[in-house]
């Protein structure tokens, strides 16, 4: 007979992506208030025991610093009342110095020991690497300055080598903007993470357990092959600001109203469950924005790799 006791996860994280705020309060994106969209994703899960509020990129729109600020004093007060640590990525929308700006100072909730690899240069990879107990956070930027799509350089992918050298006690999440697997539209994959191959090859025989990622505006989970009968789940969440919609036509763009998170937690044994969830928004579903083939091709052009 199943027991009716719940299994609980050594540590729980609240995993929300792409807010893309704005520094203007009157200021709407697609005629979204987002700061709502992240103020009602928030309530969504405030009876949750969380460890960990981890915001995987496109924090902001506009990359102001104002923008930043209304994301800090939203996220961290709420963070701090339930004792959870914060940890943010940088997005393809944000703008790096600014982030680092507002942003930069912030260890979580209880203070707990962080490196980077964030140096004088405004133009350097915001990377970074934090402890919940015996579970190492590890955050990286795939952010190309100018560009929509991601990449990661040499320098960041030998610091992650670096910093994957000795295993942690209850292993690895990273957390990265770009995820390291295919998108659903032509103009994501334009726009996707450009060297996923080279950091399969850092992540082969490591202590990482997952990946948690955004940008693509919907939720996927992918079981991504990074070396010979060698896998590892990557989890996409849904954004806080509008969803993409990922069964259409896949050379156009429909984008539609919505906001969602997920909820990840990480058991004692090593397993791993993911909670998908989507905010009841009053205009649900309503289409915001439909993109058609020709200005997918020209958002292509503009902010994919030269030569696409």
């Amino acid at each position: 007979m199943a027991s009716s006791t719940l299994r609980q996860p050594k540590y729980r994280i609240l995993h929300l992506t792409d807010t893309h705020l704005l520094g203007d309060p009157s200021a709407r994106h697609n005629g979204v208030d987002t700061y709502r969209n992240l103020e009602r994703t928030l309530e969504r899960s405030e009876h949750l025991d969380l460890d960990l509020i981890a915001l995987t990129g496109d924090l902001s729109e506009d990359g102001s610093a104002a923008s930043y600020r209304r994301l800090r004093g939203l996220v961290e007060p709420w963070a701090e009342q339930r004792g959870a640590r914060t940890a943010y990525a940088m997005g393809n929308h944000d703008q790096r110095e600014r982030f680092t700006q507002v942003l930069g100072d912030l260890r979580g909730a209880d203070g707990g020991a962080t490196t980077s690899q964030q140096d004088s240069a405004a133009l350097s990879p915001r990377s970074s690497v934090t402890f919940l107990d015996g579970l190492r956070i590890v955050v990286l930027d795939t952010s190309v300055p100018g560009a929509g799509y991601g990449e990661l350089g040499p320098q960041q992918l030998q610091w992650l080598h670096e910093q994957l050298s000795e295993p942690a006690e209850d292993g690895t999440v990273l957390l990265m903007h770009h995820p390291p697997i295919p998108a659903q539209t032509v103009l994501l994959q334009a726009l996707s993470l450009q060297n996923p191959q080279s950091l399969a090859e850092v992540l082969q025989n490591s202590d990482v357990q997952l990946i948690l990622s955004g940008h693509y505006h919907h939720h996927i989970a992918e079981n991504w092959m990074i070396g010979p009968g060698e896998h590892l789940p990557v989890l996409v969440s849904a954004a806080v600001t509008n969803l993409v919609e990922p069964l259409g036509n896949p050379t156009t763009e429909d984008i539609r109203s919505g906001a969602g998170g997920t909820v990840v937690e990480l058991y004692e044994d090593r397993t791993h469950r993911a909670l998908p969830f989507h905010v009841p928004l009053p205009s649900a579903g309503e289409v915001l924005a439909h993109l058609d083939a020709d200005t997918v091709q020209r958002i292509i052009a503009e902010a994919g790799p030269a030569g696409d």
